[in-house]
């Protein structure tokens, strides 16, 4: 009878959507943004959103309703994915998160603190499909099952300022994919 039931410890699970814009087609890149949504983790729930952009300064910039789960995400995930966002001498910035649209149409997530507003836009996608890494791939301890709705268009703007820089489209393992995808339902494990 095969395993129904992933062996695996979860670490996390909800939304990392991700934004990752370039003026040289991806060789370079000029926006990088990481937008999690957490339904539920040992940090408790929750948002964040990892940003380095010209439109927010040179270096990166951390915003969050919950002060300590973007702090677990850069010690656990961040790391892996992007070492810069898990640097802990950058500050947190309180922040406000919502969600209009949908994933048929168009996605905007809005993120206010006292200082920026700060708007990320994702449309025109294409077939949804699923990723699965297990822990251990590639030397990575953790593993991740994620939904990945890649977007052909995409828009972050800072206080009314849109960055110019596109995404690009990819390949992931034969899937027609892009730089900036919403990734839904994406749970964390480890061994």
């Amino acid at each position: 009878m095969p395993q129904l039931v992933d062996p695996h410890g979860v670490v996390l699970t909800g939304e990392n959507s991700f934004i990752r814009l370039s003026n040289d087609g991806g060789k370079t890149v000029v926006d990088r943004l990481s937008h999690w949504r957490i339904l539920w983790s040992p940090a408790g729930a929750g948002h964040a959103l990892f940003v380095e952009s010209p439109l927010t300064g040179t270096k990166p910039c951390i915003y969050s309703d919950n002060f300590g789960m973007a702090r677990f995400l850069q010690r656990t995930i961040e790391s892996l994915l992007y070492k810069p966002f898990a640097d802990e001498s950058i500050p947190v910035i309180d922040a406000d998160f919502e969600r209009e649209g949908d994933s048929l149409s168009t996605l905007v997530e809005s993120v206010v603190s006292a200082h920026d507003e700060i708007i990320l836009a994702w449309w025109d996608f294409l077939a949804p499909f699923v990723l699965t890494v297990p822990p251990g791939h590639n030397g990575r301890a953790l593993g991740v099952y994620s939904t990945f709705l890649p977007a052909k268009g995409v828009q972050f703007s800072v206080d009314g300022q849109a960055s110019s820089a596109k995404p690009w489209l990819e390949d992931r393992s034969g899937k027609p994919s892009s730089s900036s995808c919403l990734a839904w339902s994406e749970t964390w494990t480890q061994p």
